[in-house]
């Protein structure tokens, strides 16, 4: 077929049943392994024209050379074998976990003689069991340190339990009562494994019935005289009673489940982990991804959950996602292997998991923005990102000055728009701008408006013209409203402030695509500025495209640059957003405060209840006079004045 690439399969020699499949490049690396159920409709996708495929899809057909399958029975076994190969070739066009082996486990050692339960951080251990993941180091050291008061095993390495069983005397540990393996002497080999059995099923299940149990034996040895027992019964007692005061009841005491939060975008994703167990949060684990290729939510959980119950770690029997990938049947019996039983798989819609499964969302959200900032904030990865960005657009220099605009509007009215400033990779908001654009045709007439203005201080010698003095500076991190007429011969610009504006960028950036590059490109031409670098961000894509250009620049996934242009990118929507935001409420209140007998508490009392001027003024008279404050005559006369004036324009 014409338009694709030439290592194309004939559509008979892909077969229909599952499989495994790698694309490779001429140096026979393997660049992407996907699994399917049916090859040759997975494949056919791969292979259609060229330019109707995703650019991401499209970089990496072109790059490869070959494509191989390799045919399975069931689909369960073609998500093992993807896993097996993705681990052992770790292919770039994958998805790429990090931040993934970070998190401390309270480990038990069942492969050993007397098994060890122990702190730590490696996967893989044969034989053991793991429980976790948790936060903090602290967090799984002090649960160890109450749970071996309530059930008594090792804790003592491996040497010293040797050198103690070789020499018949305790270890360290053992002498002073901190370890309780058989080297101790106070226990045979079968009963500690009998302790351990016990410890193991309490971590699974952790069924406070535990306490009433205890109780009753501490009573029935006091009873019997048996003080040393009773004792031992209250100590572990309480032992108990802290382990389950350490994490609220988020669910019902019998609830075992796993809950996976993920918040992503066209680049990186980030996952958030909750372990639950009888009924409590006992474990937390997060971790970001990088994409290559822009996978759907459904693939991307199937990846997630790959990642999550590689090794040893076994599921629950319940796993709770956003959406379930597409082979959730596969999935499903996957996890079951893992875990030695039946394991459903859900995506929450209501109730308390679907609020659980929201709260882990929010958090895989701040860690993903945790991640960006902390990335973008490194002198190295600025540095590169910008060379990146030279070399891509063709500058002479690295752009250490950038400035990025946005458009906002509602419905085309209160239109505004924002200027951030970033420089040497790092955002300065004591140079950030907003413009209020009175009208406007659409967004690229918005953006022509506002690099027209802001251009007009960098005509001539670089000093601001009059007709250009219509635009404040915003102090660190506050929000202030600029003029909106640029012919306001009052409007008037403190000398700072006219300097920092006059200060030429490196690189101007709009947020859109050609048409809104084509746009900036006639602003630009027509001040006759010069040396200045132009390009606008696509958000479908991420593509960056350049005045003039058919075709888009295409900036690796996982690059540094394509990471500071987003960033530059959300900053400015941001900004805008929240310029756009506070004129609304400021309308609002404007409409209000016009009518009689409405003080500020009134009107924050209506807005809170209706939430807008558009419902208030749909509501009845009886409606309003429901609000606090407001009676029966006021509700007549603010629905009358309602109905009859009109709120004023964005200024």
């Amino acid at each position: 077929m014409a338009g694709t690439v030439p290592y194309r399969p004939k559509a008979g020699e892909i077969p229909t049943s599952p499989g495994v499949y790698r694309f490779r490049d001429a140096e026979r690396r393997v660049l992407y392994v996907g699994k399917a159920k049916n090859l040759r409709a997975r494949l056919s996708n791969y292979f259609a024209p060229l330019h109707t495929l995703h650019e991401r899809t499209r970089r990496m057909v072109t790059t490869a050379a070959s494509v191989e399958w390799t045919v399975v029975r069931s689909d369960v076994e073609a998500l093992q074998l993807e896993i097996t190969w993705i681990n052992e070739w770790k292919p770039p066009f994958n998805v790429r976990f990090k931040d993934d082996k970070s998190y401390p486990y309270l480990v038990v050692t069942l492969g050993d003689e007397a098994p060890r339960a122990m702190v730590s951080r490696k996967r893989g251990i044969p034989g053991a069991r793991y429980f976790g993941p948790y936060p903090k180091v602290w967090a799984v050291s002090e649960t160890l340190e109450i749970l071996t008061k309530l059930f008594p095993i090792r804790t003592c390495k491996d040497s010293d339990y040797r050198r103690a069983m070789a020499s018949g005397k305790p270890c360290f540990a053992g002498q002073i009562g901190r370890c309780f393996g058989p080297c101790s002497g106070k226990v045979t080999i079968e009963e500690h494994r009998q302790n351990v059995d016990r410890f193991v099923a309490f971590m699974q299940n952790q069924d406070t019935a535990i306490l009433g149990d205890l109780e009753r034996e501490m009573r029935e040895a006091a009873a019997a005289q048996d003080y040393e027992t009773a004792a031992r019964r209250r100590d572990q007692l309480q032992a108990a009673r802290e382990f389950f005061e350490k994490s609220a009841m988020v669910l019902g005491e019998k609830v075992d489940l796993d809950v996976f939060g993920i918040d992503h975008d066209e680049l990186q994703a980030a996952v958030q982990m909750f372990a639950v167990r009888g009924g409590r949060v006992r474990g937390v684990r997060s971790w970001t991804v990088d994409k290559e290729l822009d996978v759907p939510l459904g693939e991307l959980v199937d990846v997630v959950l790959q990642n999550a119950y590689a090794d040893d770690l076994r599921p629950p029997g319940e796993v709770v996602v956003p959406v379930l990938p597409d082979d959730a049947e596969a999935v499903e019996a996957w996890l079951a292997e893992h875990a030695g039983r039946k394991v459903r798989l859900r995506a929450a819609q209501r109730g308390d998991k679907a609020a659980l499964l929201a709260t882990a969302e929010q958090n895989a959200k701040q860690n993903l923005m945790l991640y960006k900032t902390r990335r973008s904030a490194d002198f190295t990865t600025r540095s590169r990102a910008l060379e990146d960005i030279q070399e891509a657009l063709g500058m002479a220099d690295a752009p250490l000055r950038i400035e990025c605009y946005d458009v906002s509007h509602l419905s085309g009215t209160n239109i505004v728009a924002s200027m951030v400033v970033f420089e040497d990779g790092l955002p300065r908001k004591d140079q950030y701008r907003r413009f209020t654009i009175p009208s406007s045709t659409d967004d690229t007439d918005s953006i022509h408006q506002v690099l027209t203005r802001r251009l007009a201080y960098l005509r001539d010698t670089g000093e601001p013209t009059a007709d250009a003095a219509d635009d404040s500076s915003v102090a660190a991190g506050t929000d202030v409203e600029v003029a909106a007429d640029p012919t306001d011969a009052d409007a008037v610009v403190e000398p700072a402030r006219r300097k920092k504006f006059a200060y030429p960028p490196n690189l101007l950036v709009v947020d859109g695509g050609q048409p809104q590059v084509a746009a900036a490109e006639r602003a630009l031409r027509e001040s006759g500025v010069e040396g200045i670098y132009l390009c606008g961000i696509a958000k479908r894509l991420e593509e960056i495209w350049t005045p003039e250009s058919d075709f888009p620049v295409i900036l690796p996934r996982n690059s540094d640059a394509l990471f500071l242009f987003q960033r530059i990118r959300d900053e400015a929507h941001r900004f805008a957003i929240t310029h756009q935001r506070q004129r609304r409420k400021r309308d609002i209140g404007t409409v209000l405060a016009e009518i009689p007998g409405l003080g500020p508490a009134r009107v924050k009392e209506l807005l809170r209840h209706f939430g807008s001027v558009a419902r208030l003024k749909g509501a009845a008279p009886s409606e309003i006079a429901e609000v606090k404050g407001i009676g029966p005559v006021l509700a007549e006369t603010v629905h009358s004045h309602l109905q009859t004036v009109r709120a004023p324009a964005p200024r």
